[in-house]
């Protein structure tokens, strides 16, 4: 018989995400956040290949990367509201951890699963830090998928990828749950 862990179950089964625009300060300082780090490094790494790396913005960093936004929507010609989409996350940020796929050249493992490894690095973040107590929120956008933003902005290079911009702060009060799916509709058995 597995041996059972039903805290980690009941975590799994209560998690919520809290919105990045109403997470307020502080955030996990550095010495806070290293632990959250080291756990979410623990991912699923098929070959150990490392296919990710990890850009911290800290406070500081937010309005130049607000600006660095704003500036690459107009550039684009983009309205008024993709300049707040774009300024939105950092104008309103107090923590967040970039995760940038990086895959390797490899051929035993395919590109694929080396992007699924940074995404499931996305979500170990998440739950390790609201496991930490901290409030966290997954984001990409317009911004996550520009190659110039992400160039200029966490120095990516070509090849590389921005799998989710985490942000992490403490959240303002406790979320109500949203509609989850229904496991008859998306869940299908297959027996012999």
């Amino acid at each position: 018989m597995p041996e059972k862990n039903p805290a980690v179950l009941d975590y799994l089964s209560h998690r919520l995400s809290h919105p990045a625009k109403v997470m307020t300060g502080p955030a996990p300082t550095r010495a806070e956040l290293e632990p959250i780090l080291t756990a979410a490094l623990r991912v699923p790494d098929h070959g150990k290949l490392e296919p990710w790396r990890l850009v911290v913005v800290e406070r500081a960093a937010m309005t130049r990367l607000a600006n660095l936004a704003e500036a690459r929507a107009r550039e684009m010609g983009g309205d008024a509201e993709k300049i707040d989409k774009g300024r939105g996350q950092f104008d309103r940020g107090h923590l967040a951890v970039v995760v940038i796929a990086s895959p390797k050249p490899s051929e035993k493992i395919p590109a694929v699963e080396q992007l699924l490894s940074a995404g499931a690095l996305c979500m170990n973040i998440l739950h390790a830090a609201t496991a930490a107590g901290w409030g966290a929120n997954w984001l990409t956008g317009w911004v996550s998928h520009d190659a110039d933003f992400i160039a200029r902005a966490f120095g990516c290079t070509p090849g590389e990828t921005v799998a989710g911009i985490i942000h992490i702060a403490t959240p303002v009060s406790a979320m109500p749950d949203r509609p989850r799916p229904d496991l008859a509709r998306v869940v299908r058995y297959a027996g012999a």
